[in-house]
């Protein structure tokens, strides 16, 4: 390892884009191989029955069960289907609360009562299957002798195949739950708390429009990352360790010129996008868009709107898909939110709006003014919902890594506010003021449908902020790139919900008080309410500035700027009644998941620090050894030749330095030794991950303006971690 920094910048030299594969059949019309790996509608129509096809359809739509009958007919014909594309194999495909994807793989093959060869796929390994319970993150729900929990199929997302390599592998996207029916992952609570808004939206979706019978959810994510080569990132320890540099001395050009942000794509990087959207669409992923971010080697892809369950799954899937293509790219993804220091940290903005069956988007004001009312009542009830548990929110989007992103002058802070930009504000002001409050309901109608359509853009973009409306849905900017966009997705569904339930009592009960009162009118009321309430949540200015944060105070609002303490929002009173009320998680439930939260920031956070502190002594610590001793060399040789010792006075100055450093960066690792010991004694989970967070992680960044000081002062050829510029231009 002593020579790694120098032979990866030699093989860095030597880099030629990766020559893709083409497709079979060739094409370049992504129409035309689009989803092709997907067992979807067109596979379904070729392999099934036209009733179980139907089944099928109208299990995804509506959410019923499917019988085992039809669950054996379809799994004859998912193993048709995957054999015809070369599977061998097939894998229940889940979430756990690890954060990423977990398959057990379970071969076709098997031996008939008379011990022949045959190839076999039950309904019942369709349905479900019994992976270990207890390997897995599970907050006290199962135990190491408790091995027991299973998968069950989802047939609302699709299977679809999974190639690794020559290998080809049927995935079945899967829940995950404890033997007892607990939840153990993500997506179990994710379907729950939509068909939880779902039956709050549509009684209020048939005030303006008998028809709906459904209403969904959407997301559109945005993901952002890094890219190294891969020998950088093999000779740097704790990117290997952590994903992210745990010291190195910034470089002097970062992204101060802002000419990396929507820049040239570097050939390398170019061939390796156009893979991983080849790969995405095979699997039905709807990719569009790949341009340079902010932060030099830092980039983003984004794809089109989908169903908000299978949104997840795909971003789920792509995290895996973008490791996988970049190997065979010698490239490395960076997927922490903070993985350098001086530059933009990397997130995954998720763009949340609901739609019904009539192919309306419930937070788009559309063409007819006569709807808008609608429009209004969901637009100021999302607000209402932020502004009823924004900790709750918040809490969504905590973890380790994002801690280093949240409020560091890059990215939404910590503070929970909802931008909704200058027209909308001046719609809810003018409704708050009561200026028609005397006049019919269709004075603030015509009011509305006097300004553009929010399809097109009137409203700015607020990078500070947190929750902002962007015309026809609301973006969630604090989500980390890290992240399973199910967590602040589950959370959003329920408050929505919940208000949307409480949306639907105030109205009725100030009916019943006016009797004569339209509903048009009562809404109207019930809004204005809403709007005066919520109003301290509202802001429009830079979230980055301390006097927002002054005033936020004022406002009332949280600003937790640790995960240990945004946390503690997922077991209070009021989230403990409404996932219960949502049926979403029961108490126990909520407290095993809360656990794992705190279980993950503390085993991070250990790992950090250790791996900081071999940092230290196999590299920092030696460089500066070997530079001070040539140094004093010099120096000795100096006197030697009769040169006087004022003449050597920045050799001393540097060795002087050096020394310093080391000892206070070697004082400071016996105490943060100690402090992660101390703390691993503490009573409680949440005890531990305060302690790491107020005790360890200080401890941490003093170290690195010394680790950083030494690696300025030393000799290049002393220092064998590849350096800042290096890993962030060199591609």
């Amino acid at each position: 390892m002593s020579q790694s920094r120098f032979n990866a910048l030699d093989n860095i030299q030597n880099r030629s884009p990766y020559d893709i594969e083409p497709l079979d059949p060739p094409s370049h019309v992504i129409s035309s191989f689009y989803g092709c790996n997907v067992f979807n509608e067109k596979a379904m129509r070729k392999y099934l029955n036209e009733e179980s096809y139907l089944k099928v359809k109208a299990a995804i739509q509506s959410g019923s069960k499917l019988s085992r009958g039809v669950a054996e007919t379809v799994a004859t014909a998912m193993k048709k289907w995957a054999q015809d594309k070369g599977a061998s194999h097939y894998a229940h495909w889940f979430q756990p609360l690890t954060g990423r994807t977990a398959e057990k793989h379970d071969s076709f093959f098997t031996l008939d009562m008379k011990g022949n060869a045959i190839e076999e796929f039950k309904g019942d390994a369709l349905a479900q299957q019994e992976p270990d319970g207890s390997s897995f993150p599970g907050g006290g729900l199962r135990t190491t002798f408790e091995a027991r929990g299973y998968t069950a199929w989802d047939p609302s997302s699709p299977a679809f195949i999974l190639e690794v390599g020559d290998g080809m592998t049927l995935c079945i996207p899967t829940i995950f739950v404890t033997y007892s029916g607990e939840s153990l992952d993500y997506k179990l609570p994710l379907l729950k708390s939509q068909s939880y808004l779902e039956a709050a939206a549509i009684p209020i979706c048939k005030w303006f429009d008998k028809k709906v019978s459904k209403v969904g959810v959407t997301l559109g994510w945005e993901q952002e990352y890094f890219l190294v080569d891969e020998a950088l990132f093999n000779a740097r320890p704790d990117l290997m360790m952590c994903g992210r540099t745990l010291i190195g001395k910034t470089a002097p050009k970062g992204q101060q010129l802002d000419d990396h942000y929507f820049g040239s794509i570097p050939e390398r990087v170019y061939s390796y996008m156009r893979d991983l959207e080849t790969e995405c669409h095979k699997l039905g992923i709807p990719v569009r868009t790949r341009h340079n971010e902010v932060g030099p080697g830092q980039y983003e892809l984004a794809p089109m709107f989908e169903d908000v369950n299978v949104a997840v799954d795909h971003n789920q899937l792509l995290m895996d898909l973008m490791e996988r293509v970049a190997v065979r790219h010698k490239l490395k993804v960076l997927l922490h939110e903070k993985p350098f220091s001086g530059v933009n940290g990397s997130g995954k903005h998720n763009n949340w709006s609901m739609s019904t069956n009539t192919g309306v988007n419930l937070l788009s004001p559309g063409s007819d003014p006569g709807k808008n009312l609608r429009f209004l009542s969901f637009f100021v009830n999302t607000i209402m919902a932020v502004y009823s548990n924004a900790d709750l929110l918040r809490a969504t989007v905590a973890s380790f890594s994002n801690d280093h992103r949240l409020g560091a002058n890059e990215a939404p802070p910590a503070i929970v506010s909802v931008f909704i930009g200058d027209k909308m504000t001046n719609v809810l002001n003018a409704i708050e003021k009561g200026k028609a409050s005397k006049a019919d309901v269709k004075d603030i109608l015509n009011l509305l449908s006097k300004i553009p359509d929010l399809e097109k853009d009137n409203t700015d973009r607020n990078r500070t902020s947190p929750f902002a409306f962007t015309g026809n849905k609301f973006e969630v900017r604090m989500v980390g790139s890290n992240q399973n966009c199910a967590q602040p997705m589950t959370v959003l569904n329920m408050l929505m919900g919940q208000q949307l339930l409480n949306f639907e009592n105030d109205v009725t009960a100030v009916m019943k008080k006016n009797k004569k009162g339209s509903r048009d009118t009562a809404i109207l009321k019930v809004l204005k309410a809403y709007i005066k309430k919520s109003k301290a949540i509202r802001f429009e200015g830079d979230g980055y500035s301390e006097e927002w944060k002054k005033e936020a105070k004022k406002r009332g609002l949280s600003n937790n700027l640790n995960t240990p303490a945004a946390l503690e929002a997922y077991v209070s009173e009021d989230s403990k009644k409404l996932y219960a009320d949502s049926g979403v998680l029961t108490e126990v439930e909520l407290e095993a998941h809360y656990d794992v939260m705190l279980e993950n920031y503390i085993l991070n956070m250990d790992i950090e620090s250790q791996t900081l502190q071999e940092l230290c002594l196999n590299y920092v610590i030696p460089a500066g050894v070997a530079y001070q001793t040539r140094l004093a060399q010099n120096m000795a040789a100096m006197k030697t030749a009769g040169i006087p010792a004022k003449e050597c006075a920045m050799q001393k100055e540097l060795i002087l330095r050096i020394s310093k450093a080391m000892n206070s960066m070697n004082d400071l690792g016996k105490k943060m030794t100690k402090e992660r010991h101390t703390a691993h004694k503490a009573k409680s989970a949440a005890a531990c991950a305060k302690a790491f967070c107020n005790k360890v992680k200080p401890l941490m960044d003093k170290i690195r303006v010394h680790a950083d000081d030494i690696e300025m002062l030393v000799d290049d050829q002393d220092w064998q971690l590849p350096k800042y510029r290096e890993m962030m231009f060199l591609k």
